[in-house]
């Protein structure tokens, strides 16, 4: 008995170090780590019940949105509704952290021709803050688009924070997409892979 008592504190330690592994490990579940950047694959069958969709029933709408897998990508599709004040939807999925140096992200897609957000969540000091950057689509078109940490904007609610703290790599906990570009109608944009990645080394 004393024996146990003694190495207690190492067990409740390494306890809480396998635990902290295995979040990582979900976190990060269905990602690749190749020479310092991490890639989502959406391609893979189960990547999309990583994801969480949120749309504006939260606040009455009636819009409506989800990700699927179509057996090639994984599909971010519905229908924007205006009525009751709403008009969007959105995706959205937790990722482990990322490497110091990551100052991009590319998303690789086939839109619609509609316009999007690619929104990025932190949680720095007890705070969460989303940023976004919009983009649009060339109708059934593969596109990949490139977004430097650097130009995204601070929003709460679609308005604009200022003096909110510089976007770095470090911070990110959540990614996500989100439509909201005052156009009713059906939507659908088929992902295929994000990547954070850093500039100096795509340029080498």
């Amino acid at each position: 008995m004393r024996h146990l008592v003694t190495h207690f504190p190492a067990a409740v330690k390494l306890i809480t170090a396998l635990s902290i592994l295995l979040f990582a490990s979900i976190a990060l579940s269905n990602t690749v780590i190749p020479s310092g950047t991490i890639m989502i694959d959406l391609t893979q069958p189960h990547e999309h019940q990583q994801w969480k969709a949120t749309n504006d029933n939260v606040m009455g709408g009636i819009s409506q949105g989800q990700l699927t897998f179509d057996s090639e990508s994984s599909r971010f599709w519905g229908e924007i509704s205006l009525d009751n004040n709403g008009g969007f939807s959105s995706i959205n999925r937790t990722i482990g952290p990322l490497p110091f140096e990551v100052n991009q992200v590319a998303v690789s897609f086939i839109g619609d021709g509609r316009r999007y957000q690619l929104r990025l969540a932190t949680w720095k000091n007890g705070n969460r803050i989303t940023y976004k950057h919009e983009f649009t689509t060339n109708k059934d078109q593969q596109q990949v688009k490139v977004f430097d940490l650097n130009k995204f904007q601070a929003v709460f609610r679609g308005r604009l924070i200022s003096n909110a703290p510089e976007l770095t790599a470090q911070d990110i906990k959540q990614v996500g997409l989100l439509i909201a570009d005052k156009q009713p109608g059906p939507f659908a944009l088929n992902l295929i892979q994000i990547r954070f990645q850093s500039s100096q080394e795509v340029s080498e």
